[in-house]
């Protein structure tokens, strides 16, 4: 069994910062693409970014320039670094990993962590 643990969230001003960590843990051979989703109320689940076991990064257009995803793969933690934030970036912050075991993969996510960003 895989879990992801999430953490960092919270109640922002506009312009402020949060980070975001994403802990995995369980049965682990290794973890391919790490990544982060949100959802607004009312909207679809979207990429806000994401990042391969080799460091490569893919954005949302929303999101570029404000933040950067990184992880460390010695911990199976990946982190969110959102700056400048804005009102449109409140929704709930959702962790995936796509974990290898012995012959199988499957993409896990974690529960979830509000982000409110008052204006």
């Amino acid at each position: 069994q895989v879990q992801l643990v999430e953490s960092g969230g919270g109640l922002v001003q506009a312009g402020g910062s949060l980070r975001l960590s994403c802990a995995a843990s369980g049965s682990i051979f290794s973890i391919n693409a790490m990544g982060w989703y949100r959802q607004a109320p009312g909207k679809q689940r979207e990429l806000v970014a994401a990042i391969t076991s080799g460091g490569s990064t893919n954005y949302a257009d929303s999101v570029k320039g404000r933040f950067t995803i990184s992880r460390d793969n010695a911990k199976n933690t990946v982190y969110l670094q959102m700056n400048s934030l804005k009102p449109e970036d409140t929704a709930v912050y959702y962790c995936n990993a796509n974990v290898k075991g012995l012959g199988w993969s499957y993409d896990y996510w974690g529960q979830g962590t509000q982000v409110t960003v008052s204006s």
